[in-house]
């Protein structure tokens, strides 16, 4: 039995077609590519994302390497903020099967990733699925501030760049997200009280690592 495909309401813009296969057998919905930096020198797509927004609001799924952030930051920069859902796929190195070397970076992009961690990405970013009820899924959901991320210990400190890579490998996010892009996945996908969690975790594993450090240092 062919599993069914869940519906989304928003247009997912990708990198390449390789990537827009990969998703479109997954879910759906209107994928657009923007074929890689050609989006830097193309109005016309950019135009099209630009009414797509407008009409029905974006997901961006691009790579997880520097190329698929600064694709990412150029969509942001003719599409207002409002309109966009940021969609992101951990780092996993590899290579993709057509390939016959890795990229640059080393790192699996969206073509590579499976049906799992696509579908994760897509309800991490809040997509809308046309068949569910939207509204539960979302009653347990908070808006976190950038106080919350500073009070938590994940920014603003001396050890919050440890904390925030720990939390970032923790959730399967990239490596490249900042602190602003990450509390924008952050809110509506993890509670406050969630977040304390984490920070008391990664505080518990310090303490630990310094004191078998100690330990080592006796011996």
């Amino acid at each position: 039995m062919i599993e069914r495909k869940p519906s989304i309401k928003e247009a997912i813009i990708v990198e390449g077609r390789y990537d827009k296969n990969t998703v479109s057998q997954i879910v759906d919905a209107l994928i657009v590519s923007v074929n890689g930096f050609n989006l830097f020198n193309n109005p016309e797509t950019r135009n099209y994302i630009l009414d797509l927004a407008k009409k029905q609001g974006i997901i961006i799924l691009t790579d997880s390497d520097s190329a698929g952030f600064m694709i990412r930051r150029r969509i942001r920069d003719f599409v207002p903020v409002d309109l966009i859902k940021d969609a992101y796929i951990p780092d996993i190195f590899g290579k993709e099967k057509r390939k016959d070397a890795p990229g640059k970076e080393g790192k699996l992009g969206v073509e590579g990733m499976s049906r799992e961690v696509i579908l994760h990405s897509l309800k991490s970013a809040g997509a809308t699925f046309i068949s569910e009820d939207t509204s539960e899924s979302r009653m347990n959901s908070e808006i976190l501030s950038a106080a919350d991320l500073y009070s938590t210990g994940f920014s603003g400190k001396k050890e919050s760049a440890r904390m925030r890579s720990l939390l970032l490998k923790e959730l399967g996010l990239p490596e490249h997200l900042n602190t602003n892009d990450l509390l924008r996945i952050l809110s509506g996908t993890v509670s406050k009280s969630a977040l304390y969690q984490y920070a008391e975790k990664f505080n518990r594993k310090e303490n630990s690592d310094d004191a078998s450090g100690i330990r080592g240092d006796v011996s």
